[in-house]
């Protein structure tokens, strides 16, 4: 097992499973999270041993309950563009381009950057108690972290608008009968549950996973990625921003 500041993994029978420590925050996103996840799917690529990977949250609440607003809310254009840039790049490219099969292991709460999270893998698994939603039009955003790109390609061009738009989270059955996830599990369940599906792929050839998932990827290939980095750093330059962020805080509803 090796535990980092925010992030832990163990390893255990060709399985990574890579779990986000941040509990107190619901798990929520910060620039340390994204470090370390990136340092740790490194580590991960590169080891022969592993053939499929979970992601999943500490305890039984929340998955990721998003980017941990605090920490950008003064952002400039560029501190935004940077942001998104660099997250996409570093961890969720990374991980819907990784060449061995990742599974999201959603135990509670995904929502925004979480949901993104759970986006970028090739399978999705939730507990009962799941929550799933992107409310980053309420704080003035959008999705930049690829979630305006993926979703639609998972649920569709309908669904994709009405959750984004809306910024309503859809219960787990509603995520599962759209196409969101591929199955619903007991939350004591679920990682035997994805550990499950996780077997059922590395029984087949690992260079056969790989080209698989280059294939179905490259099916959906679009220039998209980077006007939502380039509309999502703007945004940050309004003044519905900081007021969304502002009520957020505040816990009230912005006035926009």
């Amino acid at each position: 097992m090796n535990k980092l500041n925010s992030t832990q993994l163990i390893i255990e029978n060709n399985i990574a499973l890579i779990k986000i420590c941040r509990e107190k925050q619901l798990n929520a996103l910060n620039q340390a999270v994204l470090d370390e996840l990136s340092l740790v799917l490194n580590d991960v690529q590169i080891n022969s041993s592993v053939k499929a990977v979970i992601i999943t949250g500490q305890g039984e609440k929340s998955f990721v309950a998003g980017a941990d607003i605090k920490e950008f809310q003064n952002f400039s254009k560029e501190e935004g563009r940077l942001l998104a840039q660099n997250g996409q790049h570093n961890v969720f490219d990374k991980i819907e381009n990784f060449s061995k099969p990742v599974i999201a292991a959603i135990n509670g709460y995904a929502l925004g950057g979480g949901l993104e999270l759970a986006l970028s893998c090739h399978i999705r698994v939730a507990s009962e108690n799941a929550k799933l939603g992107f409310p980053e039009c309420s704080l003035g955003l959008i999705p930049g972290y690829g979630g305006t790109q993926r979703l639609g390609q998972i649920v569709g061009k309908g669904f994709a608008f009405e959750m984004i738009l809306t910024g309503k989270m859809i219960d787990v059955n509603r995520a599962q009968n759209i196409g969101l996830v591929n199955q619903i599990s007991q939350l004591e369940s679920l990682i035997e549950d994805a550990k499950k599906i996780a077997k059922s792929c590395i029984k087949n050839s690992p260079k056969a996973l790989s080209a698989a998932i280059k294939c179905i990827n490259k099916s959906f290939y679009t220039d998209g990625y980077e006007l939502e980095i380039k509309e999502f750093s703007e945004l940050f330059e309004n003044d519905e921003f900081k007021e969304g962020v502002l009520a957020f805080l505040e816990k009230r509803r912005p006035n926009f």
